[in-house]
């Protein structure tokens, strides 16, 4: 049986939804999200179950906490690589680093994302918080070719909601491949790339 023990207010705070999300987070990496179990949160945690349920008293309640962390570590590796002052190109570029970073370095959060987002296609709770999530992803694409289309860096015909969809949809497909493979990643987002590259100007305009 677990105890808690005295903790400062920000330990039974910020601190220990951290700690559940974390804990959940690496049962989910274990057993899957069929094997997610309230009683083992909260025997890695340290506390009692009664304590638990305060912090996340529902399934949707820990699903989201999960995913809020997800969105914390997408967050801080977005100001990492600040896109102020970028063009639309270099904007799409940092979008590519960051993808190839997470799938090196960060291949739990990345396991952790594919469960929920698979879960999310027959569980209408998990998808109501997974979908803004992917839907803001995708519409930061949508700004990237708004903006690379008004300066040049993507054809002036690009339709920028097409083009978002194309992008998130080959990233997510990679999500879900165990081994995507270096060379064969960099292929992709190349050709991604070029099917938005501005026709050259001999040919611009041209089938």
């Amino acid at each position: 049986m677990t105890t808690d023990q005295p903790h400062s207010k920000r330990e039974s705070g910020d601190d220990r939804r951290l700690a559940i999300a974390a804990a959940a987070r690496a049962i989910i990496l274990e057993k899957g999200l069929e094997g997610l179990r309230t009683r083992d949160i909260a025997a890695r945690v340290g506390i009692n179950i009664a304590t638990l349920h305060y912090h996340v008293p529902s399934k949707e309640a820990l699903v989201a906490l999960v995913a809020e962390s997800i969105r914390y570590d997408f967050r801080d590796q977005a100001l990492r690589h600040p896109r102020d002052g970028k063009t639309a190109l270099q904007k799409l570029h940092l979008e590519f680093n960051d993808f190839r970073e997470t799938m090196r370095d960060m291949p739990d959060l990345v396991i952790v994302l594919t469960e929920l987002v698979a879960r999310s296609r027959r569980d209408p709770v998990i998808a109501g918080i997974m979908t803004p999530i992917y839907e803001f992803w995708r519409n930061q694409f949508v700004d990237i070719f708004r903006l690379g289309i008004a300066d040049g860096s993507f054809r002036a015909d690009t339709d920028a909601e097409a083009a978002a969809l194309i992008i998130a949809g080959a990233l997510s497909d990679c999500w879900r491949r165990p081994n995507p493979g270096s060379p064969r990643l960099e292929q992709m987002l190349a050709e991604l790339e070029r099917a938005f590259a501005p026709y050259p100007s001999s040919s611009q305009g041209s089938l």
